[in-house]
């Protein structure tokens, strides 16, 4: 397992680009054509577009992934464990520096600290975003200044954790009329769940699927 946490396997399990038009269902892999069209049919018509950072720390120890827990106080997804990220602007020049500029505004973290890595597919939530998830690594060296209005904790889990399947907690969930089987990823107190647990175990996939390629 330890070639999925180099950075050139992670750099080659990613895209360069976000996801076309016609892809933007791959974080559904393995479900039916019916499955997808059902959950499309569910959706809002007119998706916001969105961009989230999926900061992977480089520690000596090993990767970790860099999350936030969003304040309480918030309209939406208040209290849950999320990435920095938010609404893409017009003044942002593509979904990377939407991602970037929303993790400066949340929790101050310098663009020049972070590394572009690539792409995983976009993902939908039922708020109506389309959510367009960039990858990048981080140095250790990193400081932080939180917006506690948006952000109540900043903390790192090892990506090892993350992508080991004993500790993933299956569940089903209603989105629309359709159920899905997701997963959760408890971690000592705090539950990485939704679209933030989906976004993950996309990346384990696409680590995964290329590891097997590579055999």
């Amino acid at each position: 397992m330890d070639s999925l946490f180099t950075k050139i396997h992670i750099r080659e399990s990613l895209a360069p680009l976000p996801s076309a038009p016609h892809e933007d269902m791959l974080w559904l892999a393995g479900a039916s054509p019916e499955v997808v069209a059902r959950v499309r049919a569910s959706m809002p018509p007119h998706l916001v577009p969105a961009a989230v950072l999926v900061p992977l720390v480089e520690r000596e120890a090993g990767l970790t992934v860099l999350l936030t827990q969003r304040a309480a106080t918030l309209k939406d997804h208040a209290g849950q464990i999320s990435f920095p990220g938010g609404r893409i602007e017009r003044q942002d020049a593509d979904a990377w520096h939407a991602a970037l500029r929303e993790a400066y505004e949340e929790i101050g973290l310098s663009e020049s600290n972070v590394e572009f890595a690539g792409y995983l597919p976009d993902h939908w939530v039922g708020t109506g975003f389309r959510v367009t998830p960039a990858v990048g690594f981080v140095s250790p060296l990193y400081e932080l200044c939180i917006a506690t209005e948006e952000v109540h904790d900043v903390f790192e889990v090892p990506l090892e954790f993350i992508l080991d399947a004993a500790n993933h907690r299956s569940r089903l969930r209603r989105l629309g009329d359709v159920t899905l089987e997701t997963y959760d990823i408890p971690y000592g107190e705090r539950i990485i769940w939704g679209a933030t647990a989906g976004m993950l175990m996309t990346l384990r996939r696409l680590l995964q699927a290329r590891a097997d390629r590579s055999r």
